[in-house]
């Protein structure tokens, strides 16, 4: 019977069949121990001289590096370590005999060794923990949504102008239609759909065309937004507060063994429940100036910044109410205060910073028409846009998740670039 490992405890006392790669192997005498991966897990094989047909034994002798083979025999618990198990080899077949060594040896890689090998560190435990660890946040971030009423509506990758106005995009010659870009986000789509169907997000990938070399930055990463009718600025806070505590659940009751092999300390993910800190623009800079910034009033939070103010607190921070000339066109303005907008960054602790980006929409089209004139955008490619606030018109608020910044947080890495499969980056198009 062929067994995936991940299910191997369900067969303890039984036959099975392993099919996989040998990813290690030790020998001792007239023992092998093959360290066997199949993509669910790991378990050793033990390959007994005493207890195998001489041309078995001399198949895990064969045996190397990244070698494809099957391997079947009884399953066994390991008998020191609870949870563990093992697989008492009875017969090996090899499907593939590497004869050359394999490139990513024991020994330390730079990572732009690593980088040009990416196609073979993804077979790593390291990077098969983290690719796990993002399949999980995936599937718990459609679970929430769907169970708050949000359906999923795919926005397009290629748009006639920019999101927010920058220039920061890739152009393309779009056939006889003049340039087209590709997304920097799906918002401005989806917040067209909720007049349909009231709460939907996207989830997909995105292009910035930045020249940013930070640990927090790729060229091509993948961007969840969601868009929710008649949802205002605090209850769209609750939303983005209830889904990272439910995605950060989900990954300590899938994924404690890939956090094992990243060495993660779960500690601090364990505090992340409702309700996060919550703190104002105005607040935040004057806290950070008492920490040694030199941030200015009506200024951004700069990577550094974030990185001090997260590491002050064990949960992540709402920080609202930017500066309205430091944000987008369509957030709405406080009624309390014209200067700022009702809007809010989620930054995860750990000096990990931004997360999620977040604001309530501005409703109406005179306002809207005035805030494009004003960030001196092309009135006519948003037309369609102010349609939106020209016909049934509904306060509305919406927030998008960068799904390599959300990985490497909760996988406590140092850089995004081991959260996506092949990374894209300025001076990174392969493999």
């Amino acid at each position: 019977m062929i067994v995936p490992i991940s299910r191997i405890k369900d067969h303890v006392g039984k036959e099975a069949t392993i099919r996989g790669w040998m990813y290690n192997k030790r020998s001792s005498g007239k023992i092998h121990f093959l360290q066997l991966r199949d993509g669910s897990g790991m378990i050793q094989a033990i390959v007994c001289a005493n207890d195998v047909p001489s041309e078995v034994f001399e198949k895990g002798e064969k045996l190397t590096i990244e070698s494809a083979c099957s391997v079947t025999g009884n399953i066994t618990k390991h008998p020191k370590f609870d949870d563990v198990f093992e697989l008492q080899a009875k017969d090996i077949q090899i499907h593939h005999l590497n004869t050359e060594e394999y490139p990513i040896s024991k020994k330390d890689h730079g990572p732009d060794f690593l980088l040009n090998n990416r196609h073979l560190w993804l077979r790593s435990s390291r990077q098969w923990a983290i690719q796990r660890v993002r399949n999980t946040i995936i599937n718990a971030t459609y679970e929430y949504l769907y169970n708050e009423g949000f359906i999923k509506i795919d926005s397009p990758i290629l748009t006639p102008n920019a999101c927010e106005g920058t220039t920061e995009l890739f152009e393309i010659n779009y056939f006889d239609e003049g340039k087209a870009y590709l997304s920097q986000s799906g918002q401005l789509y989806i917040e067209a759909a909720i007049f349909s169907v009231g709460r939907c997000f996207d989830f997909g990938p995105v292009f910035r065309a930045e020249k940013s070399k930070t640990r927090r930055h790729l060229t091509e990463f993948w961007m969840m937004d969601a868009e929710a009718a008649f949802v205002e600025h605090e209850e769209n806070l609750k939303i983005q507060e209830n889904l990272v505590s439910h995605i950060v659940k989900k990954v300590l009751e899938t994924n404690l063994k890939d956090l094992t092999v990243l060495e993660r300390d779960i500690e601090p993910l364990k505090k992340i429940v409702p309700p996060f800190i919550r703190m104002t623009h105005k607040e935040a800079v004057k806290e950070l100036r008492s920490m040694g910034s030199d941030i200015k009033e009506n200024h951004d939070l700069g990577g550094d910044d974030e990185t001090i103010l997260t590491k002050k607190y064990d949960k992540p921070i709402f920080v609202e109410k930017y500066p309205a000339e430091v944000k987008a066109f369509y957030m709405k303005r406080d009624p309390e205060n014209e200067t700022r907008v009702l809007c809010a960054d989620l930054l995860a602790p750990e000096g990990y910073g931004e997360i999620i980006g977040g604001s309530q929409r501005e409703d109406n089209y005179d306002v809207l028409l005035k805030r494009i004139k004003d960030h001196k955008l092309p009135v006519a490619a948003f037309e369609w846009y102010l349609d939106l606030r020209k016909y049934g018109s509904v306060p509305h608020s919406g927030f998008g998740y960068g799904l390599e910044r959300l990985t490497g947080w909760i996988c406590g890495l140092q850089h995004i670039r081991e959260t996506i499969p092949f990374p894209r980056m300025i001076s990174r198009l392969t493999p």
